[in-house]
């Protein structure tokens, strides 16, 4: 039988030296998420949110603990493993778009798909996700020529580009204004509800943090709350 969880964290700790001060950001945390699910990561600021994302995308090792990803363990895996396993499951939405500015918003999109090794053209997909998104007439723009939120629309379109099991999205809406905040959630939804992708977001918002089926609250650097809706 399949794993039914996309997300398996077990004790897991992060401690970084600091001169020769050894600090704790994580301090033994687990859950685990489920195929599909929509959950929201949440924490004052230096509660350990952020670094937990960066641990469950493998771009940092945990100190101790182990994490999985939609069955594979990732904890112990080299870097040139662990960025095939990127490739193949992991779609990642970052605060400050990280858009290539000499590439077009379609090359932008194309570039996940690209750098998998994938066979084949993925210029029709590229396309039919900035369809997706509203963007279908701005292709051609570069990143400069685009506003933030159509920016923050071009990194999600190419987080889906290869169709990724898990999306990690760390303060989507952080950098927009209220309106574009809002198209930004509802295409997270949408694309979450239609394709079954497991969402994992942080957020300091509240009101974001609704949308989600489940809540996980951070504070210095325990797990203190396991909330899910309709609980």
């Amino acid at each position: 039988m399949s794993n039914p969880n996309a997300i398996e964290v077990e004790n897991v700790t992060r401690e970084i030296a600091t001169g020769r001060q050894l600090v704790k950001i994580l301090k033994g945390i687990s859950f685990a998420i489920a195929h599909g699910e929509f959950v929201a990561i949440m924490g004052s600021s230096g509660s350990g949110k952020s670094t937990l994302l960066g641990l469950l995308a493998g771009l940092d090792a945990p100190t101790a603990g182990r994490i999985a990803l939609d069955g594979v363990d990732i904890t112990h895996l080299k870097e040139d493993e662990m960025a095939r396993v990127r490739g193949e499951k992991v779609g990642f939405v970052f605060q400050s778009y990280q858009l290539i500015p000499t590439l077009t918003a379609e090359e932008n999109v194309m570039l996940p798909f690209e750098l998998s090794g994938r066979e084949g053209n993925g210029t029709g997909r590229a396309r039919q996700l900035l369809e997706q998104v509203g963007l279908g007439d701005r292709m051609d723009h570069y990143p400069v020529q685009l506003s933030g939120g159509e920016q923050q629309r071009v990194a999600l379109a190419r987080a889906f580009m290869t169709q990724p099991p898990i999306l990690l999205a760390d303060e989507p809406t952080g950098n927009l204004d209220t309106v574009n905040g809002r198209v930004v959630m509802d295409l997270l939804i949408r694309l979450n509800r239609e394709q079954g992708t497991t969402l994992v977001m942080v957020t300091h918002d509240q009101e974001l943090s609704r949308y989600a089926d489940r809540v996980l609250t951070l504070r210095d650097g325990l797990l203190v709350s396991d909330e899910r809706k309709g609980q």
